[in-house]
């Protein structure tokens, strides 16, 4: 059997659902299961055991060193309060291979969780599947993880600023095209980072809600021009689609992948940092 059918470099940061369905059976090495969706989605049903963490709404748009600890210090202790520690794999999912997923698999990443997983197709595909769902909701038991911090995994608008313009750097626009042109304006100002190549990351999945196989996502982003040779800075309006660019591109094994947490909110409303109207 080929455990890597869609033959990505690093194909254990997603994980099945037959694969998580198994496992789950199993108690000696049954993963944490982190439900990113809507409160309302996971009282209608969700994957036995799963706990529910909505992070969605909850954005950081200044990335200076007090307010990037004092965040990163609050979003570390909900994850250890849901029971978060780096002994378990943790599975996180939304409705398909999702923003909402992604972004707390990047969270996992940045402080240091050695086994963070993405439901590849998420909740519609474990129902598609016909695998059981539950309304009883599991009460989680905190775990005190102490997290750290991986900060090559992430960018500030410092960090962005100071690296425009080098060749060796991908800045990855993962908006709408509106937001990308200029057209759709949600800061204040509209338009991009200049230079930005626009890869909607939407893109990344297929019909089914999953994840492109690694030649359909390869073929995506190097004919943008983001290749493997070059630091990747993915941004969108608040990190959410900028962490599913950041988590495709660690699927291909792209080395040195940056989510700009503070993202076009941040940028666009600061006068001080150029932008550009593709």
């Amino acid at each position: 059997m080929n455990d890597n059918p869609k033959g990505y470099a690093n194909p254990q940061l997603l994980i099945a659902p037959a694969e998580l369905d198994e496992r789950l059976a199993r108690e000696t090495d049954a993963p944490v299961v982190l439900d990113l969706r809507q409160a309302e989605a996971f009282a209608v049903g969700h994957i036995p055991g799963a706990v529910h963490l909505d992070l969605f709404g909850i954005s950081l748009t200044d990335t200076d060193p007090a307010p990037l600890a004092a965040f990163l210090w609050m979003i570390g202790h909900l994850l250890s309060s849901r029971g978060v520690d780096p002994e378990r794999t943790v599975v996180v999912y939304d409705e398909r291979s999702g923003m909402r997923a992604a972004r707390a698999f990047w969270f996992l990443e940045y402080f240091g969780h050695p086994d963070p997983r993405q439901l590849d197709g998420g909740f519609g595909a474990w129902e598609r599947g016909g695998r059981a769902v539950t309304r009883e909701a599991a009460a989680p038991k905190a775990s005190g993880w102490m997290v750290g911090r991986s900060d090559d995994r992430l960018s500030t608008w410092r960090h962005l600023r100071d690296r425009l313009g080098t060749p060796d750097l991908a800045v990855l626009d993962t908006r709408t095209d509106g937001e990308y042109c200029g057209a759709t304006v949600r800061a204040k100002r509209g338009g991009a980072v200049p230079g930005a190549v626009h890869v909607e990351w939407t893109r990344n999945l297929g019909d089914d809600g999953a994840f492109k196989p690694a030649a359909e996502l390869r073929a995506l982003y190097e004919g943008a021009g983001v290749t493997p040779d070059k630091e990747v800075i993915s941004y969108c309006q608040g990190g959410y689609r900028a962490a599913h660019g950041y988590l495709a591109l660690r699927l291909l094994g792209y080395p040195r992948v940056r989510n700009y947490l503070g993202s076009w909110k941040e940028w666009g409303d600061r006068e001080d940092l150029p932008i550009e109207i593709p």
